[in-house]
């Protein structure tokens, strides 16, 4: 009698068809980002693009016009705070010998940490300068209430010992809501210094509860990616894309803004979704720049 095979002809079949499908993957030649889009993620300057666009398109649907100056210290708090963390994750990374754990932009950060410190402390005080001689009273308790909240979560991220840790909230939903806040401040606190205390609010907090929900999924997605799967977030970009066209739809006659906004968000994650089905085919760089690339959606509001 002869001996069973160890594989069957069925599973010797699927496993030669598993390899050959590996190994073509493998054969592709990943797609990498141009010079400048590689410069704009490794220094930490996607993260400042993001924010000022989406303050600037939130002030847009409230029809606010924004001073120079509230963008600008947009810009320089996020480049800040960006340049900051990706500082203390390097040095972390590197102390405690996980390099697996850095990414490229933690090694460039690090290898130019001797001009990035000195920039990041200048761009601090600057944005210190800026509230303290154009910020309004009312408008630096709503900005020191959101620096206070980022400081805590700064402090429970890279602290050897976190004081308080969130089982039921994940890291991307914190930064997610952080980033949100941050640039949503801008219309809100001109929102309320204007007296509009009696106007309805809807306008403007569905785009900003969207973009919320927005910048989660960018984070989430990126991790994911990072971690070496698919971000298997399909139902959540799914959902996004069609509660953001439902909302700007139901809008659309009395907000036209507010729905044009909702709309660019909408096309944000379905572009985080065609890019989770083609994470394969580009490198880990060029997918975290363009995953904050897709973010960039309300620039075409600013059109003529």
């Amino acid at each position: 009698m002869p001996p069973p095979l160890a594989n069957p002809p069925a599973r010797i079949k699927v496993q030669t068809v598993h390899n050959l499908c590996s190994s073509r993957r493998a054969s592709i030649p990943l797609i990498d980002a141009p010079g400048p889009l590689r410069l704009w993620h490794l220094a930490s300057l996607d993260a400042p693009t993001v924010a000022v666009v989406w303050a600037l398109g939130l002030a847009w649907t409230a029809e606010i016009h924004l001073p120079l100056w509230m963008p600008v210290l947009v810009a320089l708090g996020s480049w800040t705070v960006y340049i900051g963390d990706r500082l203390l994750d390097a040095r972390s990374g590197i102390r405690a010998e996980a390099l697996h754990d850095l990414r490229e932009r933690h090694f460039f950060h690090w290898r130019h940490r001797r001009v990035l410190i000195p920039l990041a402390a200048a761009s601090a005080c600057a944005a210190a300068i800026i509230i303290f001689a154009f910020m309004p009273q009312a408008a630096r308790r709503l900005n020191f209430t959101l620096a206070a909240a980022a400081l805590a979560y700064f402090c429970g991220v890279h602290s050897p010992r976190p004081p308080l840790r969130l089982h039921f909230i994940s890291k991307e939903c914190l930064v997610g809501l952080l980033f949100a806040a941050g640039c949503a401040l801008p219309a809100l606190s001109h929102w309320h210094m204007a007296g509009a205390a009696h106007s309805s609010l809807l306008p403007l907090a569905l785009p900003i509860a969207f973009f919320a929900c927005l910048a989660w999924l960018n984070c989430h997605a990126v991790e994911r990616w990072e971690s070496g799967g698919s971000s298997q977030t399909t139902v959540a970009s799914t959902a996004l894309v069609a509660a953001g066209s439902f909302a700007a739809w139901l809008l659309a006659s009395s907000y036209p803004r507010s729905a044009m906004l909702l709309l660019a968000a909408a096309a944000s994650a379905l572009l985080l979704l065609l890019l989770d089905r083609l994470h394969e085919r580009l490198t880990p760089l060029a997918l975290r720049a363009a995953a904050d690339l897709v973010l960039l959606t309300p620039l075409f509001l600013f059109l003529p």
